[in-house]
């Protein structure tokens, strides 16, 4: 496998200098050939002139946050990742590959979660090539690569979870976000390090049921909800209940046989566990003879 090595360069400028110098030396020599007539000065003016031109086709230059590529009839010679002008040898072939920042978000894919539901989801994977000879030579087309790669590895994460958690520890698409994203970037890293890909970060931008099912859900979710609801109302009551009755029979105030207490609780829970404001009943009875 092929690893990013340093090319050898020379300062472009000097160079540039140089090959300029020797062009208009060329010149000169050409026009004083022409003028007195003498071959040699001719001869020698036309190859130099072609070799200061060929020289000069070694040089290019690198812009931030992108590298050059060298190879010599298909031999890597190593990458430049200095900014500026430079030259090598012209017979060397550059490639230019970006080092920069880049993300990509892919399409919203239909899979079934842990429990064979329906879902669709999409992520965000932010990256940058860190190693420019694995990018080049070992993997065809990188951002094609990373792309592919990226809806492979978002596929298989979601299936390895529920959309929702049925137990109180039980990590979810849509609960766990943060531990989610952070499998989807070890699974990430660990595919595309050969492709000389960095995985800086990775979300999950976009999570919900099919939409065959989704409103099924929405009604299992709302169910959930109200079941959830009543039970915390149901314990609030139970509790109030309980204050009351050890509130009055501390205080001495009203002595409640078995009855008493049993009808006074059926009556307290009807008021706080209804859904619409208690009428008053005025009992003009009595349980007794």
């Amino acid at each position: 496998m092929l690893k990013e090595r340093s090319a050898h360069t020379l300062g472009g400028l000097s160079v540039l200098l140089l090959g300029l110098l020797g062009i208009l030396a060329a010149v000169a020599l050409f026009i004083s050939a022409i003028v007195a007539n003498d071959p040699m000065r001719l001869a020698f003016a036309v190859p130099l002139l072609v070799l200061c031109i060929f020289v000069l086709t070694g040089l290019f230059v690198v812009n931030p946050n992108e590298a050059m590529a060298l190879q010599l009839f298909g031999d890597y010679r190593g990458t430049v990742r200095q900014e500026g002008m430079a030259w090598a040898n012209p017979f060397l072939s550059k490639r230019k590959i970006s080092t920069k920042v880049r993300s990509f978000e892919s399409t919203h894919l239909k899979v079934n979660d842990l429990d064979g539901n329906p879902v669709e989801i999409a992520a965000i994977i932010v990256w940058r090539v860190v190693d420019t000879a694995e990018a080049l030579f070992e993997v065809e087309d990188c951002e094609k690569f990373v792309a592919v790669q990226s809806e492979s590895a978002l596929r298989s994460l979601a299936a390895h979870f529920p959309y929702d958690a049925h137990e109180p520890a039980q990590l979810s698409l849509r609960g766990s976000t943060d531990e989610v994203a952070h499998k989807l970037k070890v699974e990430l890293t660990k595919v595309l390090s050969q492709a000389g890909v960095e995985v800086s970060d990775a979300r999950i931008s976009h999570l919900a049921y099919a939409q065959e099912i989704a409103q099924a859900m929405l009604q299992r979710q709302q169910a959930g909800a109200i079941l959830a609801a009543r039970a915390r109302i149901v314990e609030g009551a139970v509790g109030m209940v309980e204050m009351a009755l050890e509130r009055l029979e501390k205080g001495g105030h009203v002595a409640l046989d078995e009855e008493r207490k049993a009808a006074m609780v059926s009556n307290l829970l009807v008021v706080l566990c209804s859904e619409r404001a208690a009428a008053p009943v005025v009992n003009t009875g009595t349980l007794y003879h």
